[in-house]
């Protein structure tokens, strides 16, 4: 799936838009559900930009933006409740389609005049959904399907001027509309793979509701990107942290083109990479850029820092901050830069918190950064998936190698050792990981697994090598499948490949005797272990 969509953008190199403000762009306003982000990102592959924005943004910023579209995700909360998340009534007053999923439908009905409540029987998972009425919603779609439903509240008055246009088996109203106001809004989730035709509904509202043209895609950001670099940096001098992913490494092509030797690319090895990292990374730019490219050794450094931490949290906060500092003290002797680039990504905003949803994790390049940081940051692609981020990354020419890295994060092995950090685990979770990479390669699926590595638990088990006792380390597998990384489940790989890993580690890998695989999906649990 994730191929094919890359392959339909690498295909269709549209222009923007031609309208004053860049392209046509559907806001989605977050009641903190856990698909609103997943809702920006099926816009995105309808072709339409899309941004995930806070519930309470008032309605003069809304406007302000000029969007073409607005849609309501759902939320955990009750609308009934009297701290319930509510926008301003007049978002239906601004003579932009609307379309309202789940909560969102319940908040169109309650704040136009109607009635939710909550019924006998609530409605989770997949269920049959009957369209009684062919709107522009349903062009196209089955009298009969299957859909997805959470939730508890439902619809049971819909306001003056509306008209049910689906319903289920226990629920009279399934969606409803008022075509003459642009109003549309369903109870269940088309964004979820499990609704059939889901996301044909979502093309019928953007493109026969809100009229909007399927012209974005990631490439027509690079024009855009390059001309946003140029007129926040001016003639400043600009730094960026190199890690050697995909998502820096763009983000530093995008600014050179935009600025050319203003930028200097930072490299940073703080010991925490994986085996032979820093190698690849600077024959990369030095070979195939000529970027100006600083390598820092400062292994030591961090390690120090480090010593002695094991709360996930403030190894990650204690990497972004020497990550800063470093950046500061090394801009300083190529002459002060006013600008640091980062590869944040649309998925590492989300993920660090918003107002409606629980902060996941700190991201080092969003939530991790330190309060005094002396730059002012440059993000080219915090709007971008990581899909999205790789296709444009292709269309600079991006090596292959580097464009299908499978991600890393920003304080690498660190917060794949579940305890502190020393020297001895680092090297022992880097043969580990190293050998995991290479025969996943040998089997041909490094690139279908969106993301597989080694964790070691800092805990000693009981194991028999060679008639004597051992008292060493395990190591936990990891590999899940994916298309942006907000969810994920565990890659079911072939048991002779993990045969394979798990004698090489065993036997090749000093101070291992056991081998554990991670069979969980996110949700419930994350990707990485801290």
């Amino acid at each position: 799936m994730r191929r094919d969509w890359l392959n339909r953008c690498r295909s269709r190199r549209c222009p923007l838009n031609s309208k004053a403000d860049g392209v046509d762009t559907v806001l989605v306003l977050d009641f903190g559900g856990q698909y609103a982000q997943l809702i920006a990102r099926r816009v995105r592959e309808c072709r339409v930009y899309s941004e995930l924005i806070p519930f309470d943004t008032t309605v003069e910023q809304i406007k302000a933006r000029k969007p073409a579209g607005i849609i309501l995700s759902g939320g955990p909360r009750s609308v009934n409740q009297q701290d319930a998340p509510m926008p301003d009534p007049a978002i239906f007053d601004l003579g932009v389609p609307v379309l309202g999923i789940c909560y969102g439908v319940q908040l169109m009905a309650k704040l136009r005049g109607g009635r939710v409540a909550r019924l006998d029987a609530a409605e989770y998972g997949g269920r049959p959904l009957t369209i009684t009425q062919q709107g522009p919603l349903f062009t196209g779609v089955p009298a009969e399907l299957s859909c997805w439903m959470s939730h508890g509240d439902s619809v049971v008055e819909i306001p003056a001027g509306f008209t049910v246009t689906a319903t289920s088996p226990n629920m009279p109203v399934a969606a409803m509309e008022d075509a003459a106001c642009g109003l549309y809004g369903v109870q269940f989730h088309p964004e979820v793979r499990h609704t059939e035709f889901g996301q044909d509904i979502l093309k019928n509202f953007l493109y026969k509701v809100c009229d909007i043209a399927p012209t974005w895609t990631p490439m027509s950001i690079i024009e855009e990107s390059v001309k946003r670099i140029r007129a926040q940096v001016g003639d400043g001098r600009v730094v960026c942290g190199l890690s050697g992913g995909v998502d820096s490494a763009v983000a530093a092509l995008l600014t050179y083109k935009a600025v050319g030797d203003q930028l200097t690319c930072i490299f940073v090895d703080h010991g925490l990479m994986r085996k032979d990292e820093g190698k690849e990374v600077e024959d990369t730019f030095r070979k195939h850029f000529h970027v100006p490219l600083v390598h820092v050794q400062a292994q030591e450094r961090f390690l120090s820092k480090l010593a002695g931490v094991s709360d996930p949290e403030r190894k990650r906060k204690i990497i972004g901050e020497e990550f800063i500092r470093v950046f500061e003290e090394e801009s300083h002797k190529i002459g002060k830069a006013d600008f640091l680039v980062q590869g944040t990504l649309y998925s590492d905003v989300i993920e660090s918190g918003t107002k409606a949803a629980a902060k996941i994790k700190s991201h080092h390049n969003v939530g991790g950064l330190p309060d005094d940081v002396d730059f002012e940051l440059v993000e080219p692609l915090r709007m971008l998936f990581k899909d999205e981020a790789r296709v444009v990354g292709e269309e600079l020419g991006l090596p292959e190698n580097i464009v299908w890295r499978q991600p890393f994060p920003g304080p690498g092995l660190a917060i794949r050792i579940i305890g502190d950090v020393t020297e001895e685990r680092l090297h022992i979770l880097r043969e580990a990981d190293a050998i995991f990479l290479e025969e996943e390669r040998k089997a041909g699926l490094y690139r279908q697994i969106w993301q597989s590595f080694a964790v070691l638990p800092a805990i000693r088990s009981v194991g028999v090598m060679g008639d004597e006792r051992t008292y060493a380390y395990p190591i936990v597998l990891r590999a899940v499948t994916s298309d942006d990384a907000m969810t994920a489940d565990w890659a079911r790989l072939p048991y002779d490949l993990l045969e394979r890993v798990s004698q090489r580690i065993i036997n090749e890998v000093p101070g291992v005797n056991r081998v554990a695989l991670d069979i969980s999906s996110k949700p419930p649990s994350t990707i990485e272990w801290e």
